[in-house]
Parts: C-alpha cells; structure tokens; sequence
C-alpha cells in the first residue's frame, strides 16, 4: 500500500467512526428511553399479557363484524385460510369479504373451494383487472359491505383487516369484538411462522416482531401515541371506517383506504388517532398461554424479504413523512421520529460495515509495518465502549424475548440473525431511497406485492 492510500484510509476511518458511533449513540439512547419505559410497565404489571379464561374464543359477539380479505394472485394460499377462519371462528354473525379479480380466475376458484359453499363468505369480484392495490381491493369490499348493509337495513358494528396468507387465532375475533365496545381501532400481535427451509431470512422476522410487539408497541399503547395497523389481526369500529371514508370522498377519493400509499395499513391507525378515534394495541395469551396473534409465513428468500422491506420503508419512512406530517405532541412526535429511521438506519449501517473494511485493511497495513495506530480522544472511546456495551444489550434483549416465544433455540439464532437483518436493511433502505427519489420525478410508487406458497394451517 502506498503511503497516499493509508493516508487516505485514515481519513476516511476517522470520519467513518465520528459518523457511526455518533448515531449509534443517539439510537441506544432511544432504545433505553424504551427500555426504561417498559421496565416501568412491567414493575407495575401493565406490561404484562392478558390471560384469557378458558372458552373465550366462544364468547359471543356483541355486534356483527365483517373480515375484509383482499387476494390478488393468492391460489396456494387463500382456501386454507377461508376455511381455517370459518373453522376458528365459528360465529353466526360474522361475515367474509374475499375480494378477487376477474383476470385471476385461480384465486377465486380456490377461494370457492374454501368457502364449501358457507353463507358467511362473500366472494367479491373487482370490476376492474388486476392487479391494482391492496387498499385499492379493500375500497371495493367496503364499497360491497355498504351495499350489503343498504340491502339488508342492518349495519356491521366493525370490521376486521386480514390478508390471504394469514391464520387467526380462535379467540381474536372475541378479543376484537370486545375491544371495539370501547375502541375505534385495535391491533393483536403478529407472530411469523419458524420456516424450516429459511431459518435466516424469514427468521430474522420472528426476532423483529416478536420485540417489536411485546416491548414498543406495549409502550407506544401506555404512552397514549397512536397504534399504527399492521395491515392484519386488527379491528376498525364501523363508525371510525365511515369517517374516514368520509374525509377521504371530501378530498375527492372513493373509500376509507388510501390507494397512493404503499402501507395505507400502517396510516390507517394513525389517521384514526388524528380524528379522535381511540386505539389500542392488545397482547393477551389464552388459557393454554399460546399468543393470541395473527400467523403467517414471511418471505423466506433475499430477493423477496428486500422487496418487501423497500415497500414498508419507502411508505412508512418516506410517504407517510410526506403525507402526516410531524402533528402531534412530543410523545407522537418521538414515535414518527422512531418509525421514519429507517433510511438513516440503513446509512448508517451501510457506513459501520464500511468502517469493518477500512479497519481491517489498516490493521493488515499495521501488520505490514506500514501503518501506527493513532490515539483516540477519551471521549470517542467512551462512546465505543457504549456502543459496544448497547450492542450487547439489544442482543440480550433479542434472545430474550425469542426465546420466550420460539423457545431457546432460536433465541440463540436470533442474536445470529442481527448481522443479516442489517444487510436487509441496508439493502431495503438504499432500494426505498432511489423509488422515493424517482416518485418526486413523478413516477407512480409501484406496489411490490409478496408471493405467498403456503399457508401455516396447511402445513
């Protein structure tokens, strides 16, 4: 190496270490206001799960309420969920609404198939071809509960958002229906299904969202913030979905979801905050301490868990920056602040990864005599003495909460999979930024939807 390049490795090792440990620090102290949060919740027993009393999965429904099921090109996946959620979910007053396409004729039979002809489900075919969006699909099934409720002169209490790959547990339509007696919106856990061919990359979702809804949704739900949806296993009053179709008609759009955005899902609990609807994150286990929760496999595959990450990243992060705004108290505040990271998380990660290389090639020019190491202000090595002692932490953390809920196991894979979560993010974060980029040139954000191929019940 010449002595130009070294030059040049030490400023850019120096640079790269500022930049890194700063932000480090600044996402560990929001991690640890989280923490400390939580701990609190726990010492006082709100942060703990609801056990529900044996037979709570038969309570019966205090009103009618309709599951909304948009299905594009979903025939592997669709039957089994239809007939798992009628079999889950035996109630008289419950209604399915499956909204297909007429250009995908394979999903619409395997949905006939798992309906077998029960009066509860309502095949809804699009008068447009697909595909189009989701929230595109939910407006047509809002569009035909309405007529369903002109026709019938008797109107659904609420309505239930799931999709095609999901598999509901028996007692969260009653926990649903219970919770909106009080709440205009409710979100249940998701809990991705341990896929044997993936351990790594569909693992690596068990570690995010089994943390991400037994710690800081817990704590945003305590805090008062709005609950943002998950798109699945959550529950929309029919007073609170009228309101917004009715802000949404005042804007000239038809229907409550909104079709331009890639995570109309995420904006729905949040827009319902903002228009004085009251929400609620609920974590509850029945009598046999399973999760009450929604289950599903996620992508199992590089290619696919990228794509789908961009999407959420480019809407939650970037639209939603765009479309809500910074409104709110302090509280509300942190957690957009918290949610819209993304991008910046994927820099900086992108930068600490670079700064591996840069040090190892200066450790080799070190070996090579080519090379002393210059010391390091007593500040900036406190600094990586915290970030190291964070890292740590939030593997401890990791483990812990894996473990709780896919058993030792894969609580040790968990701290593992960090390493492979970030290279997703990374990748996801550089892949948002550039489609975010080419929708300010006027390019219309394509919708990258997730091809499912098996579903939990039938596994």
């Amino acid at each position: 190496m010449g002595l130009g390049i070294i030059e040049g490795l030490q400023i850019a090792d120096r640079e790269l270490l500022i930049f890194t440990t700063f932000w480090f620090v600044v996402g560990a102290c929001d991690e640890l206001a989280v923490d400390a949060v939580w701990f609190r919740l726990m010492a006082t027993g709100r942060a703990r799960s609801h056990v529900l009393p044996p037979g709570y999965e038969m309570r019966r429904l205090t009103g009618r309420l309709a599951v909304m099921v948009p299905a594009w090109q979903e025939p592997h996946v669709i039957g089994a969920m239809i007939a798992h959620t009628l079999s889950a979910w035996p109630h008289r007053n419950l209604k399915l609404y499956i909204g297909c396409y007429p250009n995908d004729p394979a999903t619409l039979a395997a949905a006939i198939a798992g309906a077998h002809a029960d009066p509860r489900v309502r095949l809804v075919v699009h008068d447009r071809s697909g595909p189009s969006t989701k929230a595109d699909c939910l407006n047509r099934l809002y569009a035909a509960l309405v007529a369903d409720e002109e026709r019938s002169g008797a109107q659904y209490s609420g309505v239930v958002l799931h999709d095609a790959e999901d598999m509901v547990h028996p007692a969260g339509l009653a926990l649903i229906d219970r919770t909106l007696e009080s709440h205009d919106f409710v979100q249940l856990p998701v809990r991705p299904e341990p896929h044997a061919g993936s351990r790594w990359v569909a693992g690596h979702y068990s570690d995010e969202f089994t943390e991400a809804h037994a710690r800081t949704l817990v704590v945003r739900d305590a805090l008062g913030a709005g609950i943002p949806g998950a798109g699945v296993g959550c529950g929309v009053s029919r007073r609170a979905l009228a309101m917004l179709a009715t802000q949404r008609a005042d804007q000239g759009h038809t229907g409550p979801f909104a079709t331009d955005c890639l995570t109309e899902d995420y904006e729905l609990g949040l827009l319902l905050s903002r228009l004085g609807a009251r929400g609620r994150f609920i974590r509850a286990r029945d009598s046999s301490g399973a999760l009450v929760a929604t289950r599903a496999f996620f992508p199992g595959t590089l290619t696919a868990s990228i794509r789908q990450k961009t999407r959420w990243i480019h809407g939650i992060a970037l639209q939603c920056w765009d479309r809500l705004g910074w409104s709110g108290g302090i509280v509300a505040k942190w957690m957009a602040l918290r949610d819209r990271r993304g991008p910046l998380v994927a820099v900086v990660l992108a930068a600490a990864y670079l700064l591996i290389a840069v040090e190892g090639l200066l450790l080799v020019a070190g070996m090579a005599g080519l090379h002393a190491s210059a010391a390091r202000p007593p500040v900036l090595k406190a600094m990586i003495l915290f970030c190291l002692a964070s890292l740590l932490w939030r593997a401890l953390w990791r483990f812990v909460f894996t473990a709780r809920e896919y058993g030792l196991a894969e609580g040790m894979r968990a701290m593992v999979r960090i390493p492979v979560a970030n290279i997703i993010a990374i990748m996801a974060g550089r892949r948002a930024i550039g489609a975010y980029l080419r929708s300010l040139g006027g390019q219309v954000p394509h919708w990258d939807k997730t091809e499912h191929t098996s579903h939990p019940a039938a596994s």
